[in-house]
């Protein structure tokens, strides 16, 4: 069986070399690849892709580090960076820690990622310092999706910001009392979202001249069922809230399922707001912020490609923008809302 030994010995170059311009590496000139690739479809070689990692010293996979692989915004982050590692030879390896706190330890804090990747994502989470310091001694290069972690290649949104414009909204229809549905701050995984989020809220009704109501403020788990729940709690009370600005698309879905059953009626009894536009949101006519999530996991995949493929490269912080979509679940408070 010929090997890449064999074709190497028929160039007269060096395996490296051959490696590289077999699989489309920089640093190879294209009269060398040409020759090389011609001299291999000749003898018959079919490159091993464990061989090839051994020769390189790479393995052509990246990790991608997810907290629930089964959510919609994880999986769309997934998809696209999968799209771009795809695009240029890479393949995925994903770790999906599925809110197991024993499965975060495993993946950071054992020898998991040690020579089976050539880089990683990490999906929404913000590693200690402990982890931090695990990951800079792969020598891989590393993205954050979704955290601001200074001095690391980091892709996210303002989530503040995106709080501040969904509640603004509210306020600027002349909602004063307005529900948050949001997620626990503290928890296994450790998500910066809940938290920035929450501030945002707040911190756009202190503008407003408003103080925040802790009984206004419920955790829908960040799920459809957990939002639906924390409608029940807000909207039983006599002195319901007008308007809820719920922290994910998929919250909000919940909270408009108990309006219905309730009996309420949206937006004139009850105007709902979320962030993501979720690929349902538009089915739902949701008012919502929206987030280039797809986006996320692309300019994340070509931050790590960027790093392997080029010589000199520098950890770079990206912010996307966000936008408000008004739909058809927010408007003024009408004269039934509050009875």
């Amino acid at each position: 069986m010929t090997g890449i030994k064999d074709v190497a010995r028929e160039v007269e170059m060096s395996t490296a070399t051959v490696s590289r311009a077999l699989r489309g590496l920089p640093g190879v000139s294209e009269e060398t690849r040409t020759r090389v690739m011609e001299t291999a479809r000749r003898l018959g070689y079919v490159p091993s892709p464990s061989a090839a990692g051994l020769a390189s010293g790479q393995t052509r996979t990246v990790a991608v580090i997810v907290p629930w692989v089964t959510r919609w915004f994880f999986a769309a982050v997934v998809q696209g960076a999968e799209e771009v590692l795809r695009e240029h030879g890479y393949d995925l390896l994903l770790y999906n820690l599925a809110g197991d706190e024993s499965a975060r330890h495993r993946v950071f804090e054992t020898s998991l990622l040690t020579k089976r990747v050539d880089a990683v994502l990490v999906l929404s989470l913000k590693p200690s310092l402990d982890e931090l310091g695990r990951l800079d001694k792969l020598g891989r290069p590393v993205t954050i999706v979704g955290a601001d972690v200074p001095g690391w290649a980091t892709v996210r949104i303002d989530d503040e910001q995106a709080a501040r414009t969904a509640t603004q909204h509210l306020l600027g229809l002349g909602h004063s009392r307005i529900a948050y549905v949001g997620g626990a701050l503290e928890g296994v995984l450790d998500f910066t979202a809940p938290a920035a989020r929450l501030s945002g809220y707040r911190s756009a009704l202190a503008e407003a001249g408003l103080r925040h109501d802790p009984a206004l403020e419920a955790d829908g788990e960040f799920s459809v069922a957990g939002g639906s729940r924390a409608a029940h709690d807000l909207l039983e009370r006599a002195d319901r809230p007008t308007a809820i600005f719920a922290a994910s698309d998929e919250m909000a879905f919940g909270v408009l399922r108990t309006a219905r059953e309730v009996g309420l009626r949206v937006p004139e009894d009850l105007s709902v707001i979320g962030i993501d536009d979720h690929e349902m949101a538009e089915i739902f006519d949701l008012t919502t912020v929206a987030q280039p999530v797809h986006e996320q996991g692309r300019v994340a995949a070509q931050q790590v490609l960027t790093a392997l493929e080029g010589a000199h490269w520098l950890p770079e912080q990206v912010l996307l923008p966000t936008r408000l979509v008004v739909r058809r679940t927010t408007r003024a408070p009408g004269s039934s809302a509050g009875r």
